[in-house]
């Protein structure tokens, strides 16, 4: 599995890009942690934005503070819904991210589906959230996962992405 990571300025870019995907029918959100709900499950992207707000304010000073997470198996792996949600859930609470709120959305607008991930790279008390080690962190964590899930060890693992 290879995970690209992005850190950016821009949280409602990150959010428009995925909701575009599913307005487009190439992505759904299978899951959300920590969000807002909505009565019927649809969501906009200031409604997703919405989510963030208590963070993004109490932010002091980390600059790039939305993360955009990519999740990649191998295009030989057969990745359930379930278990993309699962792994989801694996990868944030590994990488620190476990306690924030995030939203995840399957991708299917190219051959092999995958995931993306949006959440904030600060807590709720605006601190910043380690990226100390992130590229060796997430490396290992995708060969756990992929042990764990039984997918296909990718020799690559780790691209960051900066907007």
């Amino acid at each position: 599995m290879i995970a690209k990571i992005g850190r950016s300025t821009n949280l409602y870019g990150a959010l428009a890009y995925n909701q575009l995907k599913v307005e487009e029918k190439n992505a759904k959100i299978i899951l959300t942690h920590k969000m807002i709900e909505t009565h019927d499950g649809h969501y906009s992207v200031s409604q997703l934005a919405r989510s963030f707000q208590p963070y993004i304010m109490a932010n002091r000073n980390t600059e790039k503070i939305a993360v955009h997470i990519s999740l990649n198996p191998d295009p030989r792996d057969h990745v359930s819904e379930e278990m993309f949600k699962n792994i989801a859930e694996d990868y944030m609470q590994k990488m620190g991210y476990g306690n924030q709120p995030f939203v995840v959305f399957k991708h299917s607008d190219i051959e092999r589906s995958h995931i993306h991930i949006v959440s904030v790279g600060v807590d709720e008390e605006g601190q910043k959230i380690s990226d100390r080690f992130e590229k060796r962190r997430s490396m290992n964590i995708c060969r756990e996962i992929e042990q764990k899930y039984n997918l296909t060890t990718s020799k690559g693992g780790f691209k960051v992405v900066l907007f």
